[in-house]
């Protein structure tokens, strides 16, 4: 019986990355140093979504296909010594899922091969994977071209008797964003008390909901920018911007497992209050022209930014005038980001919206960072990835795991419900 030599799987044009509806075409080639019997040769092209309880376990508690499809490419036969080629084709699934890795799951779509042997014989398999990107056009969006904003008030105590409030406003200039574009934030705090605070910063946050015997997620920090604390009776801006580095895209269409969700949170370190802004990364971008932040804000009603009543203890002080001021920016981390795509580096990835959309130049990336499962089952500490651990401002006095972030629709509800009241 010959040897097997090599026995692998060739994609047409060496391509990477397909769109959904696309046909995918390549061929397996057998190389022998003798003969070999069989009983069938046959391909398959495969699409599944695991998810487990534990980090990077490739035993999945929980799986989902979305197809299957094989082909027969040579019935019973001796292969010879050489090599022999064999021609497949496939059409990718419309509804097939953007491909995604993550330390609880993944969504994965590869090409598999097999030579069934007769009995007693060992089967020879190989694989190879592919990845689909299934553009995700913020256009679609209702309203993603308008300002996104929230505001809270926070009030505390100082020098024992004192007491004061901290009106924090955020403002992104718009609900969607793609890689390579930056962010636009606008920061307003009003300072009526006569304590300084401490530092604020604004953080873009990746949340990836793992859906096992119970839901499981994974939160890391992507980028943060820090800027200096606001002195008392002061009213300051705060102008920054976050640039979308490589990521995956938001709303894993056609996968019920995986969840994936973006946030900008704007907080300060003391006294600590911090405020959340849902929005989305997609692939192609809003063709609207946004408001500025500075805009947008003139724009907004004075309720969303409520001015609250002077307490007794500070009307006993006096009079306070709010000067306007500006914050300076303290410092920017910007995480490192890698490609799915093998030998794809960031500087590979074209940034405009034409490029990252095209089929033809693999945009799939999955940031690094901290990965912090804050709810699992049994004991689960923080995974540290390449790049230094960063964890989100506060990450201590958050609700988790009880309290995950507000979905995009229980963000916008919450603002419309206050306007309505007049709170």
């Amino acid at each position: 019986m010959g040897k097997l030599q090599l026995f692998e799987i060739r994609l047409s044009e060496s391509r990477v990355v397909y769109s959904p509806g696309e046909p995918l075409a390549g061929t397996v080639t057998v190389r022998l140093s003798g003969s070999l019997p069989y009983r069938a040769i046959k391909v398959s092209c495969v699409g599944s979504c695991g998810v487990s309880n534990k980090v990077n376990d490739t035993a999945w508690t929980v799986e989902e296909q979305y197809f299957n499809s094989t082909l027969s490419l040579a019935d019973k036969g001796v292969l010879t010594a050489g090599e022999h080629t064999f021609p497949f084709q496939f059409l990718v699934p419309a509804s097939a899922p953007t491909s995604f890795e993550g330390p609880f799951g993944k969504v994965v779509h590869q090409v598999k091969a097999v030579i069934d042997t007769p009995r007693f014989a060992k089967d020879h398999k190989c694989n190879k994977v592919f990845y689909i990107l299934c553009p995700l056009n913020l256009n679609d969006i209702p309203d993603i071209e308008q300002p996104n904003t929230t505001s809270i008030t926070k009030k505390f105590s100082y020098k024992l008797v004192k007491s004061g409030n901290i009106v924090l406003t955020a403002t992104s200039d718009l609900k969607g964003y793609i890689v390579g574009q930056a962010i636009q934030l606008c920061t307003d705090i009003e300072n009526k008390s006569g304590r300084d605070t401490g530092t604020v910063a604004a953080s873009l946050l990746q949340k990836v909901a793992y859906k096992s015997k119970r839901w499981i997620y994974d939160l890391r920090t992507i980028a943060e920018v820090e800027g200096s604390g606001v002195k008392a009776w002061k009213h300051a801006e705060w102008k920054e911007q976050i640039l979308v580095p490589a990521l995956p895209q938001s709303m894993l269409q056609g996968c019920s497992l995986i969840h994936v969700d973006y946030y900008i949170q704007v907080s300060l370190k003391s006294p600590e209050v911090s405020v959340t802004l849902p929005i989305y990364i997609g692939n192609i971008a809003v063709n609207r022209v946004p408001l500025t932040p500075a805009r947008s804000v003139q724009h907004i009603p004075s309720v969303v930014v409520p001015s609250a009543p002077p307490e007794e203890e500070e009307a006993a002080s006096g009079y306070h005038p709010m000067d306007n001021v500006s914050i300076p920016t303290k410092s920017h981390s910007q995480l490192h980001t890698f490609s799915y795509a093998p030998g794809l580096s960031l500087q590979d990835v074209r940034l405009d919206s034409d490029q990252t959309a095209s089929p033809n130049h693999p945009t799939l990336c999955l940031a690094t960072g901290a990965t912090v499962p804050y709810y699992a089952e049994g004991t689960v500490v923080p995974v540290p990835t390449a790049s230094s651990l960063i964890l989100p401002p506060e990450y201590s006095t958050w609700g988790y795991p009880n309290e995950a972030p507000p979905s995009y629709e229980q963000s916008c509800s919450t603002v419309n419900s206050s306007l309505s009241n007049g709170n």
